[in-house]
């Protein structure tokens, strides 16, 4: 049948336009007349010219003409109308494709009245009679009638004049201007015919049986050869009249409206037909769709089930929700006979459209966690929907481009031709909210907005889309801890749900800038997370102490970066030697730093006391307290044995009123005593002397530091380092076991490889013999190590500075 096919409905022709072909195009529409011309229709010329134009069935686009519309050709009860249809992708028309189609139908006999109620005009045709000449009627302007419309003074005979009949007035029009106004007329060699918009000047409401009609009353004079001849043209059509109740819609028309029947004093009806779409219905087919169709003495009844078969329903849209109307387009036929007209047919075309009623979308969570794919289904819709854009964190896409995004978006039709969207986006899309919910699970969350339009409405609406899915993928961050001589190290390797976690030690953010002020190191590298803390410090917990150690621990909290809501906790405990907190220094000068244990959470630092009550601590923090004398004060006792003296006292915490303390730190300082030996000298020529080799277990460390201070090593997750040639590199090696303070570190050599095995080639000297390298163009710089709260044996540490270098052969640099 090809994009237009034809039919003929009575005196009707229609035109109906293939969806699928004019789909997503801008139409135009002109009608050709007999001299070639196209007459291009808007809507003032279709009502006035007898033609149509409607969308129905979810866009399907209709096309109806009248059989005695403006341009049709009618010869012998056949009239023909070719219509001219441009459609382009673009609203302004460029390169608009052309369709012709022209269509015959045969209509006869016709009725000496004949009214027709179209969607959006009234037309009335009547059979030419020869009344009496009108007397006295004398025509002011006798060529006035000339000027009328072609079709109409193209014949022998031609319509002159038009009169309105109101009830204030008589208002009479001549052809030009009654066309000027809105009005379609015509005359045929037997008929005389009268169009009216329902948006005429001249058109009244009235009310038959409760309901509402448009109607004009009017009489039309025509010139025939010598004579003035006038017929009646009243017409009338229904403007309301339905009604919905229990699921049905109840159209009902009163008979013989007295416009139509004024002067008639009898009636009996001949016919009454009803139907869908222009189309008759017989008995048997209403019955089987449930219709129903009632013929009272005063009134036409039809009764039609909401979501019955001949209507459709389609989307509509309410200050923005979705929603549905169901619609169906009735047509009734009456015909009867007066005895003044005789038989008159009364065609209403009536498109009944129901109240708007909400309809929920469903949503549907059709997630692949195998494929880490979300897919969610939206709808069903109606054929009229169609998806235009999508709004992704605030940012507003077409559909077509949102695959950029990573959000595919396809169409499903079923068989009923409904269809749904479907939206697939990956999980580790970057517009995907995840959020860690407990144990090893994460929640995966779309949240997208979907824009849809109407056809041929243009209404649009959206469609919140929130779906959650759980997957059990999360990785939680592990942690390893270590302690070295003074610091506690945590190590936490990050996860796949920590991105935004903050870590806190006793609910204090550690932030680079108080990491900063407490002398802490904190490193974060994306995948691991450092912390070390010194092990006299703020935040370091002091559970017990005994004489084989003090047990010191480190609580760390990751905490939700915007709830703050605790999420996993780490701690590193470690027992540290007593020795770490006193100080025995040769001058009698004791430094001894107190402690305060987690057991006793009442305790204030600042009234910790020595034996003698006037000792108070020189420096308190939080968690402690120093005290720094002479081992001669502060109520300190003495004891000698053969080698030693030693000095004891305690530090003591009394509660308020209370002389038994609930705290004792005893501390003690030994000091070797002195001797003096006579011994006999006798002056020989001694070999000099000589170190004598021997064998043992000795831990040793090489470290690199930061600084010339050496008071801040690299970490083991800052390696490898990276330095520029000539960059100075700072060693610091340490004889950790045993703690002899007899014993002396001394360096032997010391060379540098390009690997990191010790005896790969090739190699470069930095010390030999203990001296630096007489060949470096920058020889090596030893620095003096002296004691301090780190270093308490400096004969056991050697400190050296070398400059970074590469090796080069010849003029070529080596590389591993």
């Amino acid at each position: 049948t090809g994009p237009m096919n034809s039919e003929c409905l009575g005196n009707l022709l229609r035109i109906t336009l293939s969806a699928e072909y004019f789909e997503d195009k801008y139409l135009t529409f002109s009608v050709v007349d007999q001299s070639g011309i196209a007459w291009e229709l808007d809507e003032a010329m279709a009502s006035q010219c007898g033609y149509t134009v409607t969308y129905s069935n979810w866009s399907n686009i209709e096309f109806r003409a009248s059989a005695l519309s403006c341009h049709s050709h009618l010869k012998k009860d056949v009239f023909t109308v070719t219509i001219q249809i441009k459609a382009s992708h673009s609203p302004d028309m460029k390169n608009a494709a052309t369709d012709l189609k022209s269509a015959s139908c045969h209509y006869g006999p016709w009725s000496p009245r004949e009214l027709v109620c179209e969607s959006n005009y009234m037309e009335v045709s009547v059979r030419r009679e020869v009344p009496q000449t009108v007397k006295d009627f004398i025509q002011d302007e006798p060529e006035d009638w000339t000027f009328a419309f072609p079709e109409a003074k193209a014949g022998e005979t031609s319509i002159w004049q038009i009169a309105f009949h109101q009830p204030e007035e008589k208002k009479a029009l001549l052809v030009s201007d009654a066309w000027s106004a809105g009005y379609g007329l015509n005359t045929t060699d037997t008929r005389v015919l009268l169009r009216i918009p329902y948006t005429a000047v001249q058109v009244q409401l009235v009310e038959a049986q409760g309901i509402t009609f448009s109607a004009v009353r009017s009489s039309i004079f025509y010139k025939q050869q010598w004579m003035i001849m006038m017929v009646d043209t009243a017409v009338a059509c229904p403007v309301d009249g339905v009604d919905y109740t229990n699921k049905t819609i109840i159209w009902t028309v009163p008979k013989y409206i007295q416009p139509l029947s004024a002067g008639a004093t009898s009636f009996k009806d001949v016919l009454v037909e009803a139907g869908v779409d222009l189309h008759k219905l017989s008995t048997k087919e209403m019955a089987s769709r449930k219709y129903v169709l009632l013929n009272d003495l005063n009134a036409i009844t039809m009764k039609i089930p909401i979501g019955a078969e001949g209507g459709y329903y389609k989307t509509s849209v309410s200050s923005g929700q979705h929603g549905a109307k169901y619609t169906i387009n009735l047509f009734l036929e009456h015909q009867w006979e007066d005895n003044k007209w005789g038989l008159t047919k009364h065609t209403i075309i009536k498109e009944i459209e129901t109240p708007f009623e909400q309809v929920e979308i469903a949503i549907t969570n059709n997630s692949n966690l195998s494929a880490r794919l979300m897919n969610v289904t939206v709808g069903t819709f109606l054929p009229d929907v169609e998806l235009v854009n999508l709004t992704i964190e605030e940012a507003t896409v077409a559909a077509p481009e949102a695959v950029q995004h990573g959000y595919l978006t396809y169409e499903i039709r079923y068989a009923n031709g409904s269809k749904a969207y479907v939206i697939q986006v990956p999980f580790d899309a970057p517009s995907i909210k995840k959020e860690y919910m407990t144990a090893d699970v994460r929640s995966y969350t779309l949240n997208v907005t979907l824009a849809f339009i109407t056809h041929p409405t243009r209404e649009t609406f959206t469609v919140p889309v929130i779906t959650v899915s759980t997957v059990k993928d999360a990785v939680l961050p592990s942690a390893r801890g270590f302690c070295d001589g003074r610091n506690l190290h945590l190590i936490i390797t990050r996860g796949n749900v920590d991105q935004n976690w903050l870590p806190f030690i006793s609910d204090w953010l550690l932030t680079p800038e108080a990491v900063q002020k407490y002398n802490y190191s904190l490193k974060d590298n994306g995948t691991h997370l450092a912390i070390s803390v010194p092990f006299l410090s703020s935040h370091v917990n002091y559970e017990d102490l005994h004489a084989s150690g003090i047990k010191a621990s480190l609580h760390l909290t990751l905490k939700d970066g915007i709830t703050l809501a605790n999420r996993r906790d780490f701690s590193i405990s470690c027992r540290f030697s007593p020795s770490e907190l006193i100080q025995c220094l040769p001058n009698g000068t004791v430094v001894i730093t107190a402690v305060k244990l987690v057991g006793i959470a009442d305790l204030d630092t600042s009234l910790l006391v020595l034996r003698d009550r006037q000792c108070k601590p020189s420096l308190v923090t939080e968690k402690t307290a120093t005290f720094k004398f002479n081992a001669n004060t502060c109520g300190t006792s003495r004891k000698f044995n053969s080698t030693t003296m030693a000095y004891e006292n305690d530090v003591l915490y009394f509660r308020p009123g209370n002389d038994t303390p609930v705290y004792r730190l005893k501390f003690v300082c030994l000091y070797a005593i002195k001797q003096t030996v006579d011994v006999q000298y006798e002056s020989k020529k001694n070999p000099p002397p000589s170190i004598k080799p021997g064998f043992g277990s000795l831990a040793l460390s090489l470290k690199l530091f930061k600084e010339k201070s050496y008071s801040d090593p690299y970490q083991e997750l800052e390696y490898p380092v990276v330095k520029y040639l000539r960059e100075a590199l700072y060693f610091e090696v340490e004889l950790l076991q045993p703690e002899d303070a007899r014993l002396e570190l001394n360096l032997d050599d010391c060379w540098a490889t390009n690997s990191q095995s010790q005896d790969s080639l090739p190699q470069w000297p930095i010390l030999i013999n203990g001296c630096e390298n007489s060949e470096d163009s920058y020889r090596t710089v030893f620095h003096e190590v002296n004691y301090s709260l780190r270093v308490k044996f400096p004969q056991h540490l050697k400190r050296f500075e070398v400059r970074m270098f590469t090796f080069v052969q010849g003029t070529t640099l080596l590389q591993e």
